[in-house]
């Protein structure tokens, strides 16, 4: 790594908190809560079951959206002013979404007003408290596999409250409702095994300025861990580390505490040490205590286990193709089985899963050249991965389901997700694209880098690795220009996938309505 700072380096957005006792569920009924960024899909659930608890809800965001109309049209009042000066009166608890820094207008006049305020991460872990909660972690996977089990126990009965940072249809309960990262599920559970024990909360534990330190969780998930958010952590052992001190968090044994661990790439040694809840690990290995095989050509998954940890043996289908997403299917099998949840229930819930949107969601198949000798079409995908590992995985999972047995070109438009991540990784991005054969490159994301930063490393810097491993690649912005090169360089086989955590999503949406016009005009 380039840099070294201390192992526990200070979270970039420290924020007063109010902590009430761990002991007892949280203690929220009339109280008045107000969230800023409350239109975000992790902060629009939390919400939703704040209000649900008895609060009285607010919040405020940048601007109006569908999300905030629909909190509005569900009783909770949603402003637009965030200067501090239209603050409600009389607050018990400020919350603030983890893209809110420490110097926010509405959160300063907030702690200068003397109100509590705690981060999205500290108020979910409180809602966990008094629940059955299940906090997935790990450097990739975390939406894809919390959108699964929510959908797994929805289906089977167990009526889950979930809360996902991203779109997952599946997850609401009409289909009248918007479509977002959330469930409101029961007090208790209300079937199987489990029948009356505290309801389920379901959510994401985010690494990110050791945001899930801040959980409380009854059962732990690490999918896997790597290098990552090094602007915080600095090294790999810091990380680890503090994976280690997320899974110490989970209660012993006796109180039901239990963690579920890949088996490979996930440093369990290190991160299992000393732990007092139940271990077991899942994975391809055959030494994994749940062992999972996948059929790529059939998207067929397959889930053992040994007697002693109950003989399991299910099977399903995956919609979506590549080896993380099978691993990331049999990882919410295993805890829909922890959960009480009739294996019939969960290989049927499984094979219908449909996805998270924007992890490797299929937008589905355009015209291009229309009217032209080669006209025919392309297929677009739109993808949320901004790690190395993530668009290697990507790129690979689609070529060998879609461009195997079929002529066609991998296109790949990747928007880097901050310079610090890019410049601390550039060298495992310049590898991690040998499966595509065209890669565009916008400029990269700003989100929190500081002025300083953005002068270490270009998108142009990833484009010159590229192309000195003879990938042919190009710097292109404004996301218009990608557009029309897309319409220029695109011809019938291909595939285009749109990847970053940023706005280049627009991309992905504006070329499939563009091609929707020229095929309607033909």
């Amino acid at each position: 790594m380039t840099t070294q700072p201390p192992k526990h380096a200070p979270r970039t957005t420290d924020l007063p908190t109010m902590a009430p006792a761990l002991h007892q569920p949280f203690d929220i009924a009339g109280k008045r809560c107000h969230l800023i960024g409350i239109g975000g899909c992790g902060m629009s659930g939390l919400a939703q079951m704040l209000r649900a608890r008895g609060a009285i809800v607010s919040g405020s965001d940048r601007g109006e959206t569908a999300v905030t109309r629909a909190l509005g049209a569900a009783g909770i009042e949603v402003g637009f002013d965030q200067s501090g000066a239209a603050l409600p009166e009389g607050l018990d608890l400020v919350i603030a979404s983890a893209a809110i820094g420490a110097d926010h207008p509405e959160l300063s006049a907030s702690v200068n007003a003397g109100v509590p305020t705690m981060t999205y991460a500290e108020a979910l872990g409180q809602c966990m408290l008094g629940r059955t909660g299940i906090a997935i972690a790990g450097t990739h996977g975390k939406s894809t596999t919390v959108g699964m089990l929510g959908h797994t126990l929805i289906r089977a009965g167990l009526d889950p409250t979930v809360i996902v940072g991203a779109t997952c249809p599946q997850l609401r309960k009409n289909e009248t409702d918007l479509p977002t990262g959330f469930h409101l599920g029961a007090d208790a559970i209300p079937t199987g095994d489990r029948a009356g024990e505290p309801g389920i909360l379901i959510g994401e534990a985010c690494e990110f300025n050791r945001s899930f330190h801040r959980l409380h969780p009854t059962i732990g998930v690490i999918n896997n861990i790597e290098a990552d958010h090094l602007d915080i952590y600095g090294s790999l052992d810091a990380v680890v580390e503090a994976f280690h001190e997320f899974a110490l968090r989970l209660p012993d044994t006796d109180r039901g505490g239990r963690l579920l661990i890949a088996h490979d790439n996930a440093h369990r040694r290190v991160v299992t040490a000393g732990l007092a809840c139940e271990v077991s690990t899942i994975g391809f290995n055959p030494a994994s205590d749940y062992r999972v095989s996948y059929d790529r050509a059939s998207r067929r998954v397959e889930l053992r286990s040994d007697a002693e940890i109950g003989g399991v043996h299910l099977q399903w289908t995956i919609s979506q193709p590549g080896d993380h997403m099978a691993l990331n299917s049999a990882t919410a099998a295993v805890l829909a089985l922890w959960l009480g949840a009739e294996p019939g229930a969960i290989e049927s819930a499984l094979s219908t899963f449909t996805g998270v949107d924007r992890r490797l969601q299929l937008l589905g198949d355009v015209a291009v050249r229309p009217g032209d000798p080669s006209a025919g079409t392309v297929r677009v995908y739109d993808d949320y991965g901004h790690h190395p590992t993530e668009v290697d995985t990507t790129l690979r999972a689609l070529r060998e389901a879609e461009l195997s047995d079929r002529d066609g070109r991998l296109i790949c438009v990747f928007q880097p997700h901050q310079h610090s991540r890019t410049r601390f990784l550039l060298e495992e991005f310049a590898q991690s694209f040998s499966h595509a054969d065209i890669v565009i490159v916008p400029h990269i994301y700003f989100v929190r880098d500081s002025e300083i930063e953005k002068t270490k490393v270009s998108a142009a810097d990833l484009v010159d690795r590229l192309r000195s491993q003879d990938i042919r690649a190009m710097h292109l912005y404004p996301f218009g220009a990608i557009v029309e090169q897309l319409q220029q360089v695109c011809r019938a086989g291909d595939l285009v996938v749109i990847m970053g955590a940023g706005p280049v999503t627009s991309v992905a949406h504006d070329f499939v309505k563009a091609q929707q016009k020229l095929d309607c005009a033909s």
